[in-house]
C-alpha cells in the first residue's frame, strides 16, 4: 500500500550514518514508534543525573507487555559515553528490524517470537559532554557525577560501597521488572566479546588468572557466536600489537580485573545472561566509518538475538495449575550462588548448549522434582525446548525471596577457606541460607 511505502521512505530517510544527539535520538524513536505503533513500544526507564531520558524502544509481537513462553531480549549501548558506535548501530538496528518484518521470514520469526529491548544509549550527559572525539579518552566515559557506570553495580565478590548512580539505578530497577534471558552491552576501545565474570576469586579460579563461571560453556559459545559472524572480530587481532583474543573473545577477569561491572550483575542478580562487546578500537570515530561499523556487525547482532532461544523454558504451577513464583530451577550440576527462580508467571528460562541434563524444580519446603531432558539446538526454530513442572502437593504461593546484594562469592571464598569442602557443597550451602532466611 502507498501509505506503508511511504511510512518506511520517511523513517528510513530519518536515519542516516551520522552521530546523533539527544534530540535527535529521540525524534528518531518516537518517529519509530508512531510508524510502527503495533510492533513497538517506547518508554524511558529513568533519568539520567541532567535529567536525559534513559529511552528504550522494545520491538516484538506483544511489544507492551511479557507473554508466556516468549522470552526477553535486551541489548545496551553507550554505558561509557565516549564510546560511540554501538549507540549508532542499536538505532539502525532498530531501522532494520522495523523495516524487514513481515517482509524477511527470519525476522518476522524473531520478532514473533522475541521481545527485544533496545537501549541505544545508558549514558547520554556523558556522550553530550564528549565535545571533542576522541580514539583513547576522553571524560565523557563518566557520567555527570564522575563515575563510571561499568563499576558502579553491586559485585558479587567484594563490597565496592559505589553510590549507586541514577543511570545504574534504573537499570537494575529495569532488569528487576523484566524477565531477560539473555544481553550485551556495547562498549568501545578494543575488538572483542568478553564474558563472565570479570571479578573473581578463588572460588571461581581467579588464581589461575580466569573466572569462571557455573555456565562457562555457554558464556564461550554467546561470545563466539557474535565473533564468528562478525566480520572480522573472531580473527582475534588486537589494536595493538600487544594484544591478541584467540578467535575475538575473552574471559572479563582474564583480561583485567574489575568490580561493580554491569554483566556480571545481570548473571548474578538478574539471572540473565550477558556479554560486553567491544566493537572498534577507536572510541569516537569519524562519522564516515559508521556504515562500516553497521555492515561488520549486523549479521552478529541478529544471530546474537536467536541465542535467546537456547536450552529450556517452561513453568512451574501448582495442583491447580497454578504458576508457583520463586520457585528455584535449575540444571544439576551448575546451581548460581543466587538461586535461580520462576517469575511471578512462575515461568523459568535455562540457557544451556545441546546434551542431557537434569533440571531440578524446588518449592521450598517441599519435595524438589527432578526432570531428565533431551536438549536439542532450537535457535533456529526461535523457541527453546519446553519442560514444565506441576506440583501436585503444592498449593500455596511461594513467598517473595530476594537474593542479598552482599558479595555472595566472599562468603563461599571464606567458606572454603576454612573447611574446603567442595565448591557444589558450598553453593548447595548458600542457596539453604538464602531460601530460609
Amino acid at each position: 500500500d502507498v501509505v506503508g511505502i511511504l511510512r518506511l521512505l520517511s523513517v528510513a530517510a530519518a536515519l542516516d550514518f551520522k552521530y546523533h544527539h539527544t534530540e535527535e535520538l529521540e525524534a528518531y524513536l518516537k518517529g519509530v514508534h508512531a510508524a510502527y505503533p503495533s510492533l513497538t513500544h517506547l518508554h524511558s526507564i529513568g533519568r539520567s543525573v541532567e535529567g536525559r531520558d534513559l529511552w528504550v524502544l522494545v520491538l516484538g509481537r506483544f511489544p507492551t507487555h511479557h507473554k508466556i513462553g516468549i522470552p526477553e531480549f535486551k541489548y545496551v549501548a553507550n554505558m561509557h559515553g565516549d564510546e560511540t558506535v554501538g549507540r549508532e548501530i542499536l538505532l539502525h538496528l532498530i531501522d532494520f528490524l522495523v523495516t524487514s518484518y513481515r517482509r524477511d521470514p527470519v525476522i518476522t520469526r524473531l520478532l514473533n517470537n522475541t521481545r527485544i529491548h533496545i537501549m541505544p544509549t545508558m549514558n547520554p550527559d556523558g556522550f553530550e559532554a564528549t565535545k571533542v572525539p576522541d580514539c583513547y579518552y576522553t571524560r565523557g566515559r563518566y557520567n555527570k557525577n564522575g563515575e563510571d557506570l561499568n563499576r558502579n553495580f553491586p559485585d558479587a565478590f567484594e563490597n565496592n560501597n559505589a553510590s549507586i548512580q541514577p543511570e545504574t539505578q534504573a537499570v537494575m530497577n529495569w532488569i528487576k521488572n523484566e524477565t531477560f534471558v539473555l544481553s550485551a552491552n556495547l562498549h568501545g576501545g578494543a575488538l572483542v566479546a568478553s564474558y563472565t565474570f570479570d571479578n573473581g576469586n578463588s572460588v571461581t579460579g581467579s588464581l589461575k588468572g580466569y573466572s569462571r563461571s557455573p555456565d562457562d560453556d555457554v558464556f564461550i559459545h554467546l561470545a563466539k557466536t557474535y565473533s564468528f559472524n562478525h566480520a572480522s572480530m573472531y580473527k582475534g587481532t588486537g589494536c595493538d600489537s600487544r594484544q591478541t583474543f584467540p578467535e575475538g573473545i575473552t574471559n572479563g577477569y582474564s583480561w583485567y580485573q574489575l568490580e561493580g561491572g554491569m554483566q556480571d550483575y545481570n548473571y548474578v542478580w538478574g539471572q540473565c545472561f550477558e556479554i560486553t562487546l567491544e566493537l572498534s578500537c577507536c572510541k569516537y570515530p569519524p562519522d564516515d566509518q559508521l556504515e562500516k561499523f553497521w555492515r561488520d556487525n549486523k549479521a552478529a547482532l541478529i544471530e546474537y538475538i536467536k541465542q535467546v532461544h537456547l536450552g529450556v523454558k517452561g513453568q512451574v504451577t501448582d495442583r491447580n495449575g497454578n504458576p508457583i513464583p520463586n520457585a528455584i530451577v535449575e540444571a544439576k550440576g551448575r546451581p548460581h550462588v543466587c538461586p535461580y527462580r520462576t517469575n511471578e508467571h512462575g515461568e523459568y528460562f535455562l540457557l544451556l548448549l545441546p546434551g542431557t541434563y537434569v533440571i531440578n524444580a524446588t518449592v521450598p519446603g517441599f519435595k524438589s522434582m527432578l526432570k531428565t531432558v533431551e536438549i536439542p539446538d532450537n535457535t533456529g526454530n526461535f523457541s527453546a525446548l519446553k519442560q514444565d513442572f506441576s506440583f501436585s502437593e503444592v498449593s500455596i504461593r511461594s513467598r517473595a525471596a530476594s537474593c542479598p546484594k552482599t558479595p555472595l562469592y566472599q562468603d563461599l571464598e571464606l567458606a572454603s577457606a576454612a573447611t574446603k569442602p567442595t565448591l557444589h557443597i558450598l553453593i548447595l550451602m548458600t542457596v539453604t541460607l538464602v531460601v530460609f532466611k
